[in-house]
């Protein structure tokens, strides 16, 4: 088995058309056919299943996939080793956030960091599957929300945060020092879809207490949502990462109890994964973040 067999094998498993896959490494259509039917000659099984024109994965080729997805990874982490022992400070940093609030706090980050090191090539993800992701050494960092039930990760907490119900001034909650969670749901709510974890801390909460939230108006964005609230057009529960980052003087953030909703950000990623100066740098660069935000608070 050759290292330039598996780098054939990831090509087509990542096109699923040996055409596309021959086009994008350079080389023939009956050379890489031949190449994988070498390859699968030697492991003994059928990598794919030529449907047609069509090809997909076989559970054999689903297990080779992610074992060369991580010896490569091994091999870049290697050499990433070798050019910091050279002091190169390039490479690539690959860091992932859950959609929302966290991938703009890490976003809000990329100004300092590329003055710090302006050679290294960057890239956020804003996704759900950080876990997967991190598995499959396709992102070096995730800031997501912990605990992470998976023995393979470690993480790094941040910080911990409470919501808030966050309404106009001339809300009927407004002049209220704290609301009761059951009170959201006797007024109108804006909020984020099901898959937005703030929604579903809230869909936890009202479900341990045998209630449901009913939204008025669901939206993807985080214009879109505080531009309703300010609008009148309802309150909303929200983290006090998103309310710092988005400081409308016009509304107000009133404290939830009964029960009080709060959950810990953190920093996680591979245990096998080489941490490398780009990546020290940017926990240190989150890390000091989060201390300053806490510190003019």
């Amino acid at each position: 088995m050759e290292f330039r067999q598996l780098d054939y094998f990831l090509a087509t498993c990542e096109e699923l058309h040996f055409t596309r896959a021959a086009v994008k490494l350079g080389i023939t259509q009956p050379s890489l056919s031949h190449q994988i039917k070498a390859l699968e000659d030697e492991i003994g099984v059928p990598l794919f299943d030529r449907i047609g024109r069509k090809i997909a994965l076989t559970e054999a080729g689903m297990i080779l996939y992610a074992q060369s997805k991580l010896a490569f990874g091994n091999l870049t982490s290697a050499k990433e080793q070798i050019q910091e022992l050279q002091q190169i400070e390039r490479g690539k940093l690959s860091i992932g956030a859950l959609p929302g609030e966290l991938n703009q706090f890490v976003s809000e980050l990329l100004i300092d960091f590329h003055r710090e090191y302006p050679k290294v090539r960057i890239k956020i993800l804003g996704v759900e599957d950080l876990v997967n992701r991190l598995l499959q050494n396709e992102l070096d960092l995730a800031v997501t929300i912990l605990p992470l039930e998976d023995e393979r990760i470690l993480t790094i907490p941040l910080y911990q945060e409470r919501f808030f119900f966050v309404a106009t001034a001339g809300h009927p909650y407004a002049g209220r020092s704290a609301i009761d969670f059951e009170e959201i749901l006797r007024v109108p709510v804006v909020t984020f879809p099901e898959t937005h974890r703030c929604r579903q801390l809230v869909d936890t909460t009202c479900a341990r207490a045998g209630l449901q939230l009913t939204p008025l108006i669901e939206t993807t964005t985080i214009e879109s949502l505080f531009g309703l609230v300010r609008s009148g057009a309802g309150g909303s529960v929200l983290s006090k990462t998103l309310l710092e980052m988005n400081d409308y003087g016009d509304l107000v953030h009133i404290p939830i109890e009964n029960p009080s909703l709060s959950r810990e950000v953190g920093i996680a990623y591979h245990r096998d994964k080489y941490m490398g100066k780009a990546s020290r740098g940017f926990i240190e660069l989150m890390q000091a973040q989060v201390k300053k935000l806490k510190q003019s608070t």
